[in-house]
Order: structure tokens, then C-alpha cells, then sequence
């Protein structure tokens, strides 16, 4: 008969399941930590490459060159930085294919040397591009501002060129795939008028709150932000730095636009 002594100590069968059992547990959650590493890893280093704009422009002899004059402040915000909205654009501007940009320091300082504070007419603009030596000059205005999330940026721009610059090309033909990649015109037209005759004109009023617009955002911040960051892609709505560059990168868009539609219907 059994004392009670014997009938407390586990049998050495079920000692070894016990050890094997634990050892298949904890290599098992080893496993599972190396995957679910491996995911996280993978999310993190994967890159997506930013949409890019294209000019409809013959760049067989270089890219062509463009200045852009600070916009005016026409929003009745006395907040405004024309400064670093200028900054903006020149980065958008920069950012298209076969399209170089002056910095916004060479322009002021040749207008503070022409006596322009402000460029209002279609003269001082052509002046402007010869004394720069740039094919096209870029001036605009804000037209709406207000950085609180969600954030609204209105901007308008005018492209003028200097004589024989950004004219029609004989082998200039509207791109399927750069119209494919074309910006949708979501925002809201304000108005805008410039003096003289531009070349091309675009006033652009993107309001966060619209959902055309976030859709658009999103897809901007796909390749320019980090999506494990709490924020994400809204990091793009809740600053009005980063939100004015995406409002610059879309209206630069639109103007590029236009552009290929004024060079296909010179053919």
C-alpha cells in the first residue's frame, strides 16, 4: 500500500512532458517574436517613392530656369509669412522634372536692386525675368490662411515669360501618363486675376476639412513622412509649414498642368 509521501511525487513520464512541453512554448514565442520582428522591421524600411510632376517642356538643352517673386498677402491674416510661403513654392517648383528654380534670396535681392517691392504688372514681372536671365517668373498671392488644424491655404499664381521662352515646341505632345498622374480640381477656384496676359493661371483654395483634399494629402505624404510616427500622414494637417508645402507642391502641379494644355493647343 501507497503512503502518502510516494503518492505526492510526480512520475518521471510526466516530469519529462512537462520540460518538453515548456521548451516547445518558449520556442515557439521565440519564433513568433523573430516574424513579428521581422513584420515590424519590414514596415518600417519600406520606402515609397512621392509622385513626381513632369513639365511638358524640351529639356534637350538643359532644364529651363524659373524665379518665383514672395506672394502677396492678400488673405487679410497679418499672420502671413510670404517669406517662407516663397520658400514653399521654390521647393515645389524645384521638385518638378526639367524645371530648375532660382532661390528666393537671388530675386528679392535683384528686385530691392530695381526699386520692385511688389511685382504688379506684367511689365515689372518680364523686367524682372530679363534681369534674372530665367525663361518664366512665378508670381502669386495668398489668398486664404489659417494654420489652425485643419489648416486652409488658398494660393493663386501667374507664369509670365520672358520673350522666345517656354513657347511652343514642334515636338511637344500631351503625355498620356503625365496627364494620368494629372491633380484632381478639388479646390476652389477664388478669382484670381493678374495683370496683363499670363501664360498660365491657377488659384487653388485647399481646405483641410474636405475630404478631397485629405485624399489628396494622403497620397502626397505617401514617400515623405514616416508612417509608424504616431501622427502618420496627419502630421501634414497639424503643422501649417508642412501643410503650406503640400499646398505649394499641388498648385505648382496645377500650373504644370496648364502649361501642357497651353502647349498642346498651339499645335
Amino acid at each position: 500500500m501507497l503512503g502518502s509521501g510516494m503518492e505526492a511525487r510526480p512520475s518521471r513520464g510526466r516530469d519529462a512532458m512537462t520540460r518538453e512541453q515548456t521548451m516547445l512554448a518558449a520556442l515557439t514565442l521565440a519564433l513568433l517574436g523573430l516574424v513579428c520582428g521581422g513584420c515590424n522591421s519590414n514596415r518600417r524600411d519600406r520606402l515609397d517613392t512621392p509622385r513626381v510632376i513632369v513639365s511638358p517642356y524640351d529639356t534637350t538643352n538643359g532644364d529651363v530656369l524659373w524665379a518665383v517673386v514672395p506672394p502677396n498677402n492678400e488673405s487679410g491674416v497679418s499672420i502671413v509669412r510670404e517669406d517662407r510661403i516663397g520658400d514653399a513654392i521654390v521647393g515645389a517648383v524645384q521638385g518638378v522634372r526639367g524645371v530648375r528654380c532660382l532661390p528666393i534670396n537671388r530675386t528679392l535681392a535683384m528686385m530691392e536692386s530695381m526699386g520692385i517691392r511688389h511685382v504688379t504688372t506684367e511689365s515689372e514681372a518680364i523686367s524682372l525675368a530679363n534681369a534674372l536671365g530665367v525663361d518664366g517668373i512665378v508670381v502669386g498671392s495668398v489668398t486664404a490662411y489659417d494654420p489652425y488644424d485643419p489648416p486652409t491655404l488658398g494660393l493663386a499664381m501667374a507664369l509670365y515669360a520672358r520673350a522666345g521662352a517656354l513657347s511652343h515646341r514642334t515636338n511637344v505632345d500631351l503625355d498620356p501618363h503625365a496627364l494620368s498622374m494629372a491633380f484632381t480640381d478639388f479646390g476652389r477656384f477664388d478669382g484670381a486675376r493678374f495683370n496683363g496676359t499670363p501664360f498660365s493661371v491657377v488659384s487653388e483654395h485647399l481646405d483641410a476639412r474636405d475630404h478631397g483634399v485629405l485624399l489628396e494629402l494622403r497620397r502626397y505624404a505617401e514617400g515623405r513622412s514616416d508612417r509608424t510616427s504616431a501622427l502618420g500622414w496627419r502630421v501634414y494637417t497639424a503643422s501649417m509649414e508642412l501643410y503650406t508645402k503640400f499646398v505649394a507642391h499641388h498648385t505648382v502641379g496645377r500650373l504644370i498642368d496648364e502649361e501642357w494644355l497651353r502647349l498642346t493647343r498651339e499645335r
